[in-house]
C-alpha cells in the first residue's frame, strides 16, 4: 500500500502538480473550492479530487488528481497576496484597438488563472467606465461583465489567503492601494 501511495507520488509530481489533502482550500478554473474528498477509481484506474466550490454548497465537481491541464492550484500565501496588492499600482491597463479585440484579451485573461491578468481586467474595465461616465456615455455591458467576473476571481482568492470576509478583502485593498497611489 505504501509503495502504491509512494509511485502514485512520483507520477503526480511528474506531471507538475501538488498532492492536495482532504480540506485544502484551492482554486479550480475560476472557482476557490474546498478539497472535500478523493474518489478513488472514479475513472477507471483514476483517482479524482471531489471539490466543493466555498460559494455555492449545492455544486460538486469532479477533477483528476493528476491534473495534466492544470485546473487546479493552491490559494496564494498572505505573503503573496500582500505583494501582489504592493504591485497594484505597477501593473499596466490592457492595451487594444477596438472593442472586439478588447473582448478577446479579455477572455483570455480571465482564463489564464493568473490574479495579475484580473488586475489588468479590473484596472481596464474601471477606467473606460470612468472614461464614459465623463463624457455621459453609457458603459458597455461586456465591461461591466468582465469587471464583476474578474472582482470575483480575484477578491474571493485573496479573502481567502487574507483571511478576511470578500466584503473586508475589498476594502483592504482598495485602502492600500489608494494608500499606495498617494
Amino acid at each position: 500500500m505504501i509503495n502504491k501511495a509512494k509511485s502514485q507520488a512520483a507520477v503526480f509530481k511528474s506531471y507538475g502538480g501538488e498532492m492536495y489533502k482532504v480540506g485544502d482550500i484551492v482554486v479550480h478554473k475560476r472557482d476557490i473550492c474546498k478539497i472535500s474528498g478523493i474518489a478513488k477509481n472514479y475513472r477507471p484506474g483514476e483517482d479524482y479530487y471531489i471539490l466543493s466550490p466555498i460559494d455555492d454548497n449545492s455544486l460538486v465537481i469532479h477533477t483528476p488528481i493528476l491534473d495534466g491541464r492544470g485546473l487546479i492550484r493552491s490559494i496564494i500565501t498572505k505573503e503573496e497576496a500582500e505583494r501582489l496588492i504592493k504591485e497594484i499600482p505597477n501593473i499596466a491597463t490592457i492595451e487594444f484597438n477596438d472593442d472586439r479585440s478588447l473582448e478577446v484579451k479579455y477572455n483570455a485573461l480571465v482564463n489564464s488563472g493568473k490574479n495579475q491578468d484580473l488586475i489588468q481586467i479590473i484596472k481596464t474595465t474601471y477606467l473606460r467606465r470612468e472614461e464614459k461616465e465623463i463624457k455621459g456615455k453609457k458603459v458597455n455591458e461586456k465591461d461591466k461583465n468582465y469587471f464583476r467576473l474578474a472582482e470575483k476571481m480575484f477578491y474571493s482568492e485573496l479573502s481567502v489567503a487574507l483571511n478576511k470576509t470578500y466584503d473586508e478583502t475589498k476594502e483592504y485593498i482598495v485602502s492600500k492601494v489608494t494608500g499606495l497611489s498617494k
